[in-house]
Formats: C-alpha cells, sequence, structure tokens
C-alpha cells in the first residue's frame, strides 16, 4: 500500500492541498472541548480514575489524529484517524463490562475481544452506508448495555442510550456526506465530528459518574 496516497474521500475534498477541507478540520476541536470538560468533571470527582482519565486523553488524541487525517489526507495519516477511535471503543467497551456490569477482568477481556473480531469480520464482508458499516457494532453494543442495565442502574442506563441516539443522528450525516456535495458542497461530515464529540463526552460522563 502506498501510504503516501492522497485521500479524497469527503464533499469537501477537491485535490490535495492541506486546507482542502476547513469544517472537516476545524470542528475537530470538539474532541478536544470533549476531553477538557471530562478532564474537569473527573478532578471534581476526586480525580482517582486511571481508567477514564486515560479514556480523555485517547478522546484528545482523536481530536488531533483527525484533524490530521483531514489535512494531510493520505493513507498514512488515515491511521492516525482510525486508529484512536478504534482504542476508544474497544477500551470503553472492555470499562463497561467491568464497570457496569462487575465482570473479572479475564472474562471483559474475552468478550471484548470477541467484539472486535466480530466488528472486524462485519466490516470486511459488509458494505454500503459510505463506510458507516464499521461503526454499526459499536452502536449495537451501547443499545444493548442501555438496555440490559435499564432496570439495574437506571442512570448509567440512560447515558448510554442519550450517547447511542446522538451516535446514530452522526452516523446519519457521516452517511450522507457523498450524496449531497452537489446540493451541499461542503458535506455532512463535519457534523459527524461535532455529534461524535458528544458523544464521546457523554459516555465519559456516564463513566466517571459511575465511579469504580
Amino acid at each position: 500500500m502506498n501510504w503516501h496516497e492522497p485521500v479524497i474521500d469527503y464533499c469537501e475534498r477537491l485535490d490535495g492541498r492541506f486546507w482542502a477541507e476547513p469544517l472537516n478540520a476545524v470542528s475537530n476541536a470538539a474532541f478536544l472541548v470533549a476531553a477538557a470538560a471530562a478532564y474537569a468533571l473527573l478532578r471534581r470527582q476526586g480525580g482517582r480514575d486511571a481508567p477514564a482519565a486515560a479514556l480523555i486523553a485517547v478522546t484528545a488524541t482523536v481530536g488531533v489524529g483527525s484533524f490530521v487525517f483531514h489535512t494531510v489526507a493520505t493513507r498514512g495519516a488515515m491511521l492516525l484517524d482510525v486508529i484512536p477511535i478504534a482504542v476508544f471503543i474497544y477500551g470503553y467497551f472492555l470499562l463497561a463490562l467491568r464497570r457496569f456490569f462487575g465482570l473479572a477482568l479475564a472474562p471483559a477481556i474475552a468478550v471484548m475481544l470477541a467484539f472486535a473480531v466480530a466488528s472486524f469480520t462485519i466490516d470486511a464482508h459488509v458494505k454500503g452506508l459510505n463506510g458507516s458499516v464499521a461503526y454499526l457494532p459499536a452502536l449495537a453494543a451501547l443499545l444493548s448495555f442501555a438496555a440490559l442495565l435499564w432496570g439495574r442502574r437506571p442512570e448509567a442506563a440512560k447515558g448510554l442510550a442519550a450517547a447511542a441516539a446522538t451516535f446514530l443522528v452522526s452516523l446519519g450525516f457521516r452517511t450522507i456526506d457523498r450524496d449531497i456535495c452537489a446540493s451541499f458542497p461542503s458535506g455532512a461530515h463535519f457534523l459527524w465530528h461535532l455529534l461524535n464529540a458528544c458523544v464521546l463526552w457523554l459516555l465519559l460522563h456516564t463513566a466517571i459518574l459511575a465511579k469504580p
């Protein structure tokens, strides 16, 4: 694979210039805001929550990595975008199993790895939705966790449900981006960034308040 190959996948980007996606690039600041807000909440709660602190750092990395990808726009830069997102998804999945459901570490890791394998399998074999299929397992996990927790931990369930609802809307904007280029040249991908920052904030807020 040519890691320097340009990636022109979004309405805003018409060529390989650094600043060809201004909205897609600048909107990543929302992840930094979400990380800062979560860190402030963590400090107010005492600050002794290493898993949450790690996910806050990953959230900031998501913003930085996505900014690099939407400016440099190469196959290599794409790794800086997708890897932090994957780390957050599987990291939060593991945290949820431990914190919300009380699973021991070994079985929680086993379930997380099974979820990762299923997610990669779906991504490899199911195409469509402008690449949004890859995120459907994460949405399904959020909805499932919210449903399972509704009777036993309602506050956590409500937080996860709110994140799932927001994520569903953000996936919609990601999916239609290429379809609206003619009528809306800026596209809708920047809305995916803004709403996903809200999703990560809701997830971090829920995890921090549900202390270990």
